[in-house]
């Protein structure tokens, strides 16, 4: 199946970014697991955007909306105890209906926690985190390395996390 990145935005604009050659940052992190996976605690963090309206303020896509080559930065934590209704979705660049709909399309909890049921894994972090993938363009992902990341990557070592599942849209 192809994913449409560009989808919901203007066809100028989409064209505009699909002309534009990036080349990736190296080198790749990567930490290799030193315990099995049935006694690993998992956390998750998604790019699709999702918030809690009741506990925290939309991705601010008005902005984005007003300067097309400039994403949010921030993130939001999502309980993982939230109920498919406590949840939305703020993205220009997704289909948020669809995970309105169905939230473990981008952020599987509830099939961790079937996983963490039967054993499989070790356990699930009690909070999750969701940024906004969209990050400007040419992409701008400094505050997600000096700030942003490091924040979510304390919190998540400060509840056990083991291994993380980045459900990336």
């Amino acid at each position: 199946m192809t994913v449409d990145s560009f989808k919901f935005l203007p066809r100028l604009i989409a064209s505009f970014y699909q002309m534009t050659e990036l080349e990736p940052e190296y080198p790749i992190p990567w930490t290799p697991l030193t315990k099995p996976v049935t006694a690993c605690k998992f956390g998750l963090v998604t790019s699709a955007g999702l918030y809690c309206p009741a506990v925290e303020p939309p991705f601010d896509v008005a902005r984005e909306q007003q300067e097309p080559t400039w994403g949010d930065p921030t993130y939001r934590t999502i309980a993982a105890s939230a109920r498919q209704e406590e949840l939305a979705a703020s993205h220009l660049h997704l289909n948020c209906a669809s995970m309105e709909q169905d939230v473990n399309i981008v952020l599987p909890i509830r099939r961790f926690q079937e996983l963490t049921a039967v054993g499989a894994i070790g356990g699930l972090a009690q909070f999750h985190y969701s940024f906004m993938g969209f990050q400007g363009f040419p992409p701008d992902t400094s505050l997600w390395r000096t700030q942003y990341g490091p924040e979510v990557a304390a919190k998540l070592r400060a509840e056990g996390v083991d291994c993380v599942l980045l459900t990336p849209t």
